[in-house]
């Protein structure tokens, strides 16, 4: 085994590609496979599962990537240490629902950075992706919400797919709109309020399924309601058209969402944010300064942190 190998298979797992890796590698795809059929060979089993749409790692594969990146690690502290013309590049992906809080720690990552080298992703994208993301290692942290209706049928499937979800905190629902919208004039609004304004959801792709909207009340019908794929477009319908979301009640005003407001929503519910994690994969160094300023910045909305 070679420490070349390791970092092979480090970079086909981040881009989900034998030839996509072997392009940002610099070698010929042959010779990236082959690296891998020998690694394969000499340990005695299949790190991948090979589809015409990509590759995805075998339980075995995950659990060996684990041990893996641990080594990586070990080799970069020796360079940092050593070596003064070496240094590994910072990695580090999340996964999330469409959350202001998850973009705004994201970019505090960023900039605590500075000069240094790195190599991030951040994906807003649907709840069944973020799970997928998470069992497959495409990223190290996911964030998601529970609450009372969904929590049965997302529990089963964390647990499924050998996931762990770590609870940040409560939060009373809130509606999202725009700052001219009229109910900007109510201290709470009612889903009474709510009936002639246009229901604007996160659409779920194939697993449209209400167990995974991102919006508690998923199950109540609407006269006028979008689906919409990104949270840019949201908040413009929010104010193009006076719609409203549900959601935590966090807005960013330094990420421009300046345009909206959240007010109380009257009802009985609560949702419990939280990220989640692969039980067979410690969390790098990067992955825990991401979850401290995840936390703080939680904190500095006024929420209490479990």
């Amino acid at each position: 085994m070679r420490i070349q190998q390791l970092e092979y298979l480090e970079k086909i797992v981040e881009t989900g590609s034998f030839n996509e890796a072997a392009k940002q590698l610099f070698i010929s795809q042959p010779s990236l496979s082959q690296a891998m059929k020998d690694l394969e060979k000499e340990y005695d089993l299949q790190l991948f599962y090979r589809s015409k749409l990509g590759v995805t790692l075998t339980d075995d594969g995950r659990s060996f990537l684990n041990y893996a990146r641990n080594v990586l690690d070990q080799v970069n502290l020796l360079d940092e240490r050593f070596r003064k013309d070496s240094h590994r590049k910072h990695v580090f992906s999340v996964s999330a629902q469409h959350y202001a809080f998850v973009v705004h720690a994201f970019v505090e990552l960023v900039k605590q950075l500075g000069e240094d080298e790195f190599q991030f992703t951040l994906r807003e994208t649907q709840t069944q992706n973020v799970l997928d993301d998470i069992q497959t290692f495409k990223s190290e942290l996911g964030v998601i919400y529970l609450n009372d209706f969904n929590t049965t049928v997302l529990t089963r499937l964390i647990h499924e797919k050998d996931l762990q979800f770590i609870p940040l905190f409560e939060a009373k629902p809130h509606v999202f709109i725009g700052r001219e919208n009229p109910l900007t004039q109510k201290k709470s609004i009612t889903l009474a309020d709510l009936e002639p304004y246009t229901y604007l959801s996160y659409e779920q792709g194939e697993t449209n399924s209400f167990y995974f909207s991102e919006e508690i009340l998923s199950t109540l019908q609407r006269k006028k309601h979008i689906r919409i794929s990104d949270r840019a477009t949201i908040f413009n319908l929010m104010v193009g058209l006076n719609g409203y979301t549900i959601s935590s009640g966090i807005i960013s005003s330094e990420l421009n969402d300046e345009k909206i407001v959240a007010i109380p929503l009257e009802v009985d519910d609560a949702m419990t944010l939280g990220y989640l994690k692969h039980k067979k994969m410690e969390l790098s160094e990067m992955a825990l300064d991401y979850l401290a300023l995840l936390k703080q910045h939680i904190k500095n909305y006024g929420f209490d942190v479990f």
